[in-house]
């Protein structure tokens, strides 16, 4: 074959397949990046904090290593799902995304009028442990699946789904307010979005005395306990003002009607082993990107006594204080209250204070 056919025969191909059309999968209605961004890059958000492989296998660890009924993370799952009963509709489809799923699905007892849940976590293990663990009988006739997925790139249609429910899950993701936006966008109208993360003042103790220990012992200091919500995963909870910028991160995602508040727990340890323990079997231990892989025993050994030294209890036992910061939001809809317009208002602040400062 000569120079000059062959050239002609490239030309023709490269002219045939320019005309074919061209199958293109893209999960942009869900996605918060920009399009060169996807193209340059495997990343899912334009700053990445924690290892999310990493986070993937810590959670598979975790799924082994759970305890039953554990006392704080039933508390947290409690309390979330109290907020059900406070709702007079149904949700009949439901999505229970990472974090505390099995503790969800066990304390679920029929609230919200929930007909199909769908578990999903980025761990298979975690996964088939939520499978696998008992059913309540108030929870037999609700229609459970289970889908392997990643928090940051939902695998749901606009509008399928009623209610968004994350137990402790949230915290770790990359994109917190673009993994808001998603689940947002998975909701119908009218659908709750209801989340519990943990917040800027969990696990301050440990995070004391770890800075104390690296500076006596190695001279410095590196990221040993995760900043959780202090930074909220990417900086958007400062520790003066965590309500407010919730609330603000809500409705930078699109809810309506957004409301948050906070609650700490102190959880007792017979040792700082044993919170240690604690945090492998929630799979909450450390998944930064710039972390430092080596402990050195010295630094170890010197942590646990500085915690008991200085957060040691008269029982011997010692605390660990966990925020968790409840976050809540609706899908908008033409039902839903919406406030006045500005200037709309008949009566003053300043004539109500004079009113009923005047009986006091």
């Amino acid at each position: 074959m000569t120079a000059a056919s062959l050239f002609q025969r490239t030309l023709f191909l490269l002219r045939r397949r320019s005309k074919e059309p061209h199958a293109f999968f893209s999960s942009g209605a869900f996605c918060t990046d920009n399009g060169d961004e996807l193209h340059s890059s495997s990343t899912t958000s334009r700053v990445k904090i924690f290892d999310r492989n990493l986070k993937r296998k810590q959670r598979d660890r975790a799924a082994w290593l759970m305890r039953p009924n554990d006392c704080f993370v039933d508390a947290v799952a409690e309390n979330l799902l109290d907020r059900l009963e406070d709702c007079k509709k149904t949700f009949p489809t439901a999505l229970c995304l990472g974090g505390s799923m099995e503790a969800i699905k066990r304390l679920l007892r029929g609230r919200g009028g929930i007909e199909k849940l769908i578990m999903m976590d980025a761990s298979y293990d975690m996964v088939k442990y939520c499978k696998d663990s008992q059913q309540d009988a108030s929870n037999e006739n609700i229609e459970t699946s289970f889908v392997v997925g990643d928090e940051e790139f939902l695998p749901f249609k606009e509008s399928s789904l009623d209610l968004v429910i994350s137990c402790l899950g949230l915290h770790w993701t990359n994109d917190l307010p673009g993994a808001m936006i998603q689940c947002k966008l998975a909701l119908k109208p009218d659908g709750l979005f209801l989340a519990a993360i943990l917040g800027g003042e969990t696990l301050k103790e440990l995070r004391i005395a770890c800075t104390v220990a690296q500076m006596e012992r190695e001279g410095g200091i590196s990221p040993r306990v995760s900043p959780l919500a202090q930074v909220c995963a990417l900086s958007y909870f400062s520790s003066g003002s965590q309500v407010r910028d919730a609330g603000n991160l809500l409705t930078r995602a699109g809810f309506a009607l957004p409301g948050v508040d906070v609650e700490e727990y102190v959880v007792k340890y017979k040792s700082s082993l044993d919170l240690i323990e604690h945090l492998r079997s929630m799979g909450e231990t450390n998944a930064l990107l710039q972390r430092n892989n080596i402990l050195n025993r010295e630094t170890a050994l010197a942590t646990a006594a500085i915690y008991d030294s200085m957060f040691g209890a008269e029982d011997g036992t010692i605390p660990a204080t966990f925020q968790v910061i409840y976050v809540t939001g609706w899908s908008e809809h033409q039902s839903q209250q919406k406030a006045k317009r500005r200037g709309s208002a008949t009566v003053s602040f300043q004539d109500i204070h004079k009113y009923f400062g005047s009986e006091n």
